[in-house]
């Protein structure tokens, strides 16, 4: 068997960079002539830190896609390629959810203080190239009318893709790997946050109603929460208020916010 890649803090600082591995410092296996460059983690040390004070707890809800579905179709028929996209109508149902349920409009500090807001951010997470990730942040997201609300979502995400960094005061943040087929996950969830959305691809899937079984489209909700913040009961509510306004979503009317609470 080969011996596996040593790293000790004489090697590192070696490299001139005071003990710390910069993609620069080249590494090589013990008898082998074949380089191996020292790679940055996937989570900053700030990020793991805060992970290390969080007690997660995941639940996941099923939830139909029709109406979603039809809003897009719709949508499409009128404003073509400027259409609203299924995310973006997503984003505006979590919004609605969380204005009825204040367990998730808070926010848990570096004290561990925690404390809740009437008006609230929303986080969208974003794939950067090299397998990278940064948060795209929708500032008093509960504030805006559904046309303020698609623009600035739109806008957000793709300034956050050209490098823009966003103070995360987000106490939910939503995130999804659809592209790739996933239909659910467990997500992390890292402080001041109290709960990440992870939202599955649409897929058939056979459900029960009071008469027979069905096929129907459906996605796949799944909430990490911070126990230290909120109970499985009211993360349990919270779910079931995104299923509602998921499966009742139309395009709001107007340029108003809708007032759900």
């Amino acid at each position: 068997m080969e011996p596996e890649v040593s790293v000790t803090r004489g090697s590192v600082a070696a490299g001139g960079d005071r003990g710390r591995i910069s993609p620069e410092t080249v590494l090589k296996k013990p008898g082998s002539a074949i380089p191996a460059t020292a790679i940055e983690p996937a989570l900053s040390p700030t990020v793991t830190r805060k992970l290390s004070r969080v007690i997660p707890a995941n639940l996941q809800i099923g939830a139909r896609w029709d109406a979603i579905r039809d809003a897009r179709e719709l949508a499409k028929k009128e404003d073509g390629e400027n259409a609203p996209s299924p995310s973006v109508m997503i984003a505006w149902s979590v919004v609605r959810a969380m204005e009825k349920h204040a367990p998730f409009r808070r926010l848990i500090l570096e004290d561990d203080q925690i404390v809740q807001n009437d008006d609230f951010d929303l986080g969208i997470a974003v794939a950067l190239e090299g397998d990278r990730l940064a948060t795209a942040v929708i500032t008093n997201a509960n504030r805006k009318s559904w046309p303020a609300f698609v623009k600035i979502y739109n806008e957000t995400v793709i300034a956050t893709r050209g490098g823009r960094v966003d103070a995360m005061n987000a106490p939910v943040v939503i995130t999804s790997l659809g592209a790739f087929g996933v239909k659910a996950a467990a997500p992390i969830v890292v402080p001041p946050s109290v709960g990440t959305l992870f939202v599955g691809t649409a897929h058939r899937e056979l459900i029960s109603n009071e008469t027979e079984n069905e096929t129907a489209e459906v996605i796949t909700v799944s909430l990490t929460f911070d126990h230290r913040v909120v109970n499985g009961a009211g993360a349990a509510a919270f779910a079931n208020e995104i299923k509602k306004q998921i499966e009742a979503f139309t395009i709001p009317t107007g340029k108003t916010r809708a007032v759900s609470r």
